[in-house]
């Protein structure tokens, strides 16, 4: 396994940020670790790059262990933090050539690595890379994570705040690093990005949930779900709660996800029930399960 995680619990003080954390990943997967902020997904991040130092537990990460031999793993592993951490009043070639030096390594020598990415900001390298755009920090960073070889990719929420163009660049890219043979672990809090992963895990409260494909997931949530919609959506979601047969309500884009506790469900019985909230316009519909849906039972 590219990385082995067995058992892995750390606390900072009274706050458990991982709880009894184990899974693998394969040679050559792209993983996903799928979360809300506060989840623990870069605590565990910290402890696979060793910055951190687990509780309990142990972990391997290209066949080294976290602990014993830490010194292995930072050379054979690529980190992009989800804060932009370059040096800012480095140019965008002056940071690259800093991180290459830094491994023993030059850009020539990698350069079919990152070739893709690199020729996309090129036109900038003599640019500060403080003065870049959100999309192009980003594909620096990657570049600056790459520039080694290394055997495992770690991505800690490579994609927050970055604009929709951006993030679907940047998974294309991602998909094209796969093919040649890095297997890269990613973090994210949007579930859309989680459907583009071989395999995820989904974590809450320092606590997997799950561990599966996205289709699988998906395939396992049993529920009917229904796009509810009506003319005040803040009405409508209290409205919803206050139902007796109620099983979950929650906001999804410019609809309410709504399931019920019933197996002889009847929308016509809710729409009268919404009427009477004095709601009008009200639309309610199937829809089929995301992965934000499973998440969102599974964390209930």
């Amino acid at each position: 396994m590219s990385i082995s995680i067995s058992n892995i619990s750390k606390s900072y003080k009274k706050a458990k940020a991982l709880q009894d954390i184990s899974f693998d990943v394969k040679p050559g997967e792209l993983f996903g670790l799928i979360g809300p902020d506060g989840a623990g997904k870069t605590t565990l991040f910290r402890v696979l790059t060793t910055l951190l130092i687990a509780n309990e537990g142990n972990a391997t990460v290209a066949g080294f262990d976290v602990v014993d031999d830490y010194k292995s793993i930072r050379k054979n592993v690529g980190y992009m933090p989800g804060k932009f951490s370059l040096y800012q009043d480095l140019t965008v070639e002056e940071n690259l050539k800093f991180f290459a030096t830094i491994f023993g390594t030059t850009i020539e020598e990698n350069y079919d690595l990152i070739k893709e990415i690199y020729v996309q900001i090129e036109p900038f390298k003599d640019r500060r890379a403080g003065k870049l755009s959100g999309g192009m920090k980003q594909k620096l960073a990657l570049c600056c994570a790459l520039i080694h070889k290394p055997k495992v990719l770690f991505l800690d929420e490579p994609t927050t705040g970055v604009d929709p163009v951006s993030r679907k660049e940047f998974w294309d890219m991602l998909k094209r690093l796969q093919q040649k043979h890095i297997t890269i672990l990613v973090s994210t809090p949007y579930m859309d990005e989680a459907a583009l992963c071989d395999r995820i895990a989904l974590i809450q409260d320092g606590k997997i949930l799950e561990i599966d494909s996205p289709e699988a997931i998906v395939k396992n949530y049993t529920k009917q779900i229904y796009n509810v919609r009506a003319n005040n959506m803040y009405l409508l979601i209290n409205s919803l709660k206050e139902y007796e047969y109620n099983h979950s309500v929650y906001p999804f884009g410019e609809f309410v996800h709504y399931t019920n506790s019933r197996t002889d469900f009847n929308p016509e019985n809710l729409k009268v029930f919404l009427e009477s909230k004095s709601l009008i316009d009200i639309e309610i519909k199937k829809t089929v399960a995301t992965i934000e849906d499973t998440f969102m039972e599974l964390a209930k």
